[in-house]
């Protein structure tokens, strides 16, 4: 499990870079998103991917590997608009940003632990067009306690949806980069 967390760390490490390289050339214009807009974000990433899998024909150019790291990273913007809530203007400087990526890479690295522990890393044996799939399932769940404002019975809310989305895009990551 040590190499997974390692594996984790360097896809958490590229992606952040990206994050870092974005937040020069466009600044925090995220910032003006609220919650549902970057869920629908989320989605046209994983219903890319998954287009690309079913067609196995890419028009556009970016790659599968580019639409996970884009789902990592708009899964950690949706965090932080959760936790302060959206802007009228891009409000937030590069330190900032770089601040809260790192606190909410690291609660995913955190529940990647617990879960990759009970798990036995059931998920290096999975398909990467599983992972896919899990993601577009957490994306209509996202979308669901949208439409109920937040008023579930006994789901978990949607910043656990963004969290398991973060993982799961970051194992695609790892089994693109590393293989099994």
């Amino acid at each position: 499990m040590k190499e997974t967390n390692k594996q984790f760390e360097h896809i958490i490490e590229s992606c952040r870079d990206l994050f870092t390289k974005k937040l020069h050339d466009y600044g925090a214009a995220w910032r003006i998103m609220r919650p549902s807009s970057i869920t629908d974000q989320l989605f046209i990433k994983a219903n890319r991917i998954r287009s690309i899998e079913v067609k196995g024909v890419n028009l556009v150019g970016d790659d599968v590997k580019d639409e996970f790291m884009a789902i990592v990273n708009y899964g950690i913007i949706g965090l932080i608009q959760l936790e302060l809530g959206y802007s009228e203007k891009d409000d937030m400087a590069v330190d900032e940003a770089l601040a809260h990526y790192k606190k909410f890479s690291q609660e995913a690295l955190d529940l990647m632990i617990k879960k990759n522990h009970d798990y036995d890393e059931a998920w290096r044996s999975m398909r990467i067009s599983s992972y896919t799939d899990l993601i577009l399932m957490k994306l209509y769940r996202t979308k669901q306690i949208e439409n109920l404002s937040g008023q579930t019975i006994v789901s978990e809310g949607i910043d656990a949806n963004y969290m398991d989305m973060i993982n799961y895009a970051v194992f695609g990551l790892i089994k693109l980069e590393f293989g099994k």
